[in-house]
């Protein structure tokens, strides 16, 4: 998943007759961190501002993560093997840390967060835009299409829906918080049928197979104008 900052000119051009003062370099620098954050903002909508929703399993909700505090949690989830064997971030928490820098410093075409059910985190997601991601190389990228990466931290959450409903709740998340986006993506491992079964029942359609550098991939995409009828 490529990341990039988004440039933008720390002071203007005209020529001065005296280097800036301390108090314009500030208010120059807020400027700047201002556009940045707008910039990245507008990329996804704002993922953090977009609040609780409820499913059949409880109140849940969608917040970015925060390293400080999260690492610990997410290192836990991605040693467990049967999370290692697709996501490949075993190790020691730098590795993972380094997997949330990467989105974290970019330019906001990826958030990573937590899941939080009933107030308690039990899963990892990744909302990303897919049309700006390495992925649009590989399938007919629209423009705004959003991506999914999903896992369920807890052994106990997994294997009794809990995946569907919640990936059909992000989805409708994303469809409602999105009016620019017409379809919701993701490309899971095609080895893992149960990942696959629950996009399915989430009113995903598998589109296609693709290859992508690390896997077979199935192609889900859950249709704007077909949400209802899924």
């Amino acid at each position: 998943m490529s990341v990039t900052s988004a440039p933008s000119a720390l002071f203007a051009t005209t020529p001065a007759l005296a280097p800036p003062s301390l108090g314009d370099t500030k208010a120059a620098a807020g400027r700047r961190a201002a556009s940045v954050t707008r910039a990245a903002d507008d990329l996804l909508g704002r993922v953090g501002d977009w609040g609780p929703t409820v499913t059949p399993a409880g109140t849940f909700q969608l917040i970015p993560v925060r390293p400080e505090c999260d690492l610990p949690l997410l290192g836990r989830w991605m040693n467990d093997p049967t999370v290692a064997a697709f996501w490949k971030l075993a190790g020691d928490e730098s590795v993972t840390e380094q997997h949330l820098r990467a989105q974290l410093d970019g330019d906001g075409r990826s958030v990573p967060c937590l899941g939080v059910l009933e107030g308690t985190p039990m899963s990892y997601w990744e909302i990303y835009r897919a049309d700006l991601d390495s992925l649009a190389r590989h399938y007919p990228a629209r423009p705004h299409d959003t991506g999914i990466h999903l896992l369920i931290g807890g052994v106990a959450d997994r294997g009794r829906g809990l995946g569907s409903t919640l990936l059909r709740a992000v989805a409708d998340l994303v469809l409602d918080r999105r009016p620019s986006c017409a379809r919701v993506v993701a490309e899971p491992d095609l080895r893992n049928s149960p990942s696959v079964s629950a996009f399915l029942s989430a009113g995903f359609r598998f589109s296609a197979e693709v290859d992508l550098p690390d896997k077979r991939a199935a192609l889900m995409v859950r249709d704007r104008a077909l949400r209802d009828l899924l």
